[in-house]
């Protein structure tokens, strides 16, 4: 898989001050310049100079002249410490299977450089150009997606980039724009040639959390794509279900001032101004609700209150990865002034592990919450009004509308809500020795992340047929048109009509999205819309500004 590249500014790697957004640029893409910062390079080459001193004076260092984990009670003389660093990246090299997809390993490839550019891990800087350059060029790793468990980083997956940025050996491999190469020949193709790795530069490029931390980065991207297309959704279900707007108003929100609660309510606002089909548009004022339920049940009442969490926390996991992002994990750290290196644990990828378990956790808090709404508008009885399964031609007898949608939904949404169980908290493994006798499954939390955001663009893809669906049946109620542009708020309009653009078919008068059941072939619009949920084309646009309104 060959990521498209599109037009991105130029993203810096420095060592800190990353974000999601940038991270996901360069997954997607972007190209990227190490930071022209003299003090940075000072710092990545003193300590490049610290850790030969040390081992040229036969000091006794982690991982430099000692082995590694369990077997660190072995030294290792200076002749052998840069052999040492080659074994290592070598005997890691010790899995199989699925690849990860070339966005994940870019992103990889970025939060590796940034942490060796904090200028603590004891690497040269030619190597760290060497990551600019496969950005740059396209060139991308092949990386399984098994072998870590997060505990001393993700020694496995980073070994695998490791061997293909030094050229350890032929049998590691590089995509280079769609192009599978060994790793010589794709070096050769770059201009470069292989690089011995010296002392610790093995263990600075395979010691890490950059790999799980990577793909969170990229999955914390989606999430919040994907939740601005939930909550633009939602407001399309209110609309379509003759739901009140008064559930937003801001008083009611300074009263319980939770920041997620506080934008859901504000988004939904905005996205709800201008409609022609909340109740106070069709009916008046509550006073018109005699004889019926007063306020709306608490899918659309209490939407704030039950999306407010999800948003805080997408944003607290956002916040965690992107410290996680910016920082050195590699173990030991140089500290150069002080004359002193640290053996430590920053490989540990426990904020990644645990921040991916809760984000499964709150995406199936998003779909079960659609899952409620779609569930009111298919039955007339709590629909306000709706034809059952909102079948769109009545008059042929035959029609059984979108039945069998909700039922394939109904075998997604459970999957998602499954995915939400916690994983960093089990199997202690006591890999090596019981050396690494905990561990953080950081990498399993961060492919799991990655599948239940899979299947909530699938969810999805189902949720946005229902809505289109649902305003034009609305639509023909109030207004005597199914082209619901005439009746939507100005906000979900746009949503609205780039779905039909997505499956070309444009609004009509006189009849719905669905109107008989063999008009269309509705898995190929599940389908359709699957990719333009992924290609973030004009999907994308419509929700940018509800993005924009949810991100801290």
């Amino acid at each position: 898989m060959a990521v498209t590249r599109r037009e991105y500014p130029v993203i810096t790697i420095s060592g800190s001050n990353l974000r999601i957004a940038d991270i996901a640029a360069v997954a997607r893409g972007a190209p990227v310049q190490l930071a022209d910062d003299p003090a940075v390079r000072a710092r990545i080459d003193a300590s490049r100079a610290y850790i030969q001193d040390a081992v040229d004076a036969g000091r006794a260092i982690y991982g430099v002249t000692t082995l590694f984990g369990g077997m660190a009670d072995q030294y290792i003389p200076p002749e052998l410490a840069a052999q040492l660093q080659q074994n290592l990246v070598f005997h890691l090299s010790a899995t199989a299977g699925e690849l990860l997809p070339v966005p994940d390993v870019r992103a990889a490839l970025l939060l590796r450089a940034n942490s060796l550019m904090r200028g603590v891990s004891g690497i040269r800087f030619e190597i760290l150009q060497r990551f600019a350059t496969f950005l740059n060029a396209g060139a991308t790793p092949l990386v399984h997606e098994l072998g870590s468990i997060g505990a001393s980083g993700d020694l496995i997956p980073l070994a695998y980039m490791a061997g293909a940025l030094a050229g350890v050996s032929s049998d590691y491999r590089v995509n280079l724009q769609g192009e599978i190469l060994d790793a010589p020949t794709a070096l050769g193709r770059l201009g470069l040639a292989p690089i011995p790795l010296a002392a610790k530069e093995g263990l600075a490029l395979a010691n890490g959390t950059s790999v799980c931390t990577g793909i969170a980065a990229n999955c914390i991207d989606r999430a919040r794509y994907l939740l601005a297309i939930a909550l633009t959704v939602q407001a399309l279900y209110l609309q379509a279900l003759t739901g009140t707007a008064h559930s937003f108003a801001p008083f009611l929100h300074e009263h319980k001032p939770h920041p997620g609660q506080q934008r859901a309510a504000r988004a939904m606002a905005r996205l709800l101004a201008g409609s022609r089909l909340t109740f106070e548009a069709v009916h008046g004022d509550i006073e018109q609700r005699r004889g019926r339920l007063v306020q709306d049940r608490y899918s659309l009442r209490c939407l704030p209150q039950f999306l407010g969490p999800v948003i805080d926390g997408v944003n607290q996991i956002a916040a965690a990865i992107e410290i996680e992002a910016n920082s050195a994990n590699d173990n030991p750290l140089i500290d150069v002034a002080g004359d002193f290196v640290h053996h430590g644990g920053n490989f540990l990828a426990q904020y990644t592990g645990v921040g991916m378990d809760q984000l499964r956790y709150h995406l199936g808090m998003v779909a079960k919450h659609l899952d409620v709404q779609i569930a009111l508008l298919v039955e007339p009885a709590f629909s306000n009004g709706l034809p059952p399964c909102l079948v769109g031609n009545l008059e042929y007898q035959t029609n059984l509308g979108l039945k069998a949608l909700q039922t394939a939904g109904n075998s997604i949404m459970p999957l998602i809500s499954w995915y939400g169980t916690p994983l960093a908290d089990r199997f202690p493994t006591h890999a090596e020795q019981f050396n690494q006798n905990v561990n953080s499954q950081g990498m399993g939390a961060a492919l799991l992340a990655r599948r239940s955001l899979d299947l909530l663009e699938h969810y999805l893809a189902n949720a946005l047929i229902f809505a289109v669906q649902g305003a034009d049946l609305r639509s023909r109620l109030v207004a005597g048109t199914c082209d619901a542009r005439r009746t939507l708020s100005p906000a979900t309009a746009v949503l609205y009509e780039a779905v039909r653009a997505e499956l070309g078919v444009p609004p009509r008068a006189d009849r719905p999205l669905i109107f008989d059941d063999r008009d269309q072939f509705l898995g190929g619009y599940v389908a359709r819309l699957i990719d333009a949920i992924r290609a973030r084309g004009a999907i994308a646009v419509a929700v940018q500004d509800v993005a924009v309104d949810l991100a801290a």
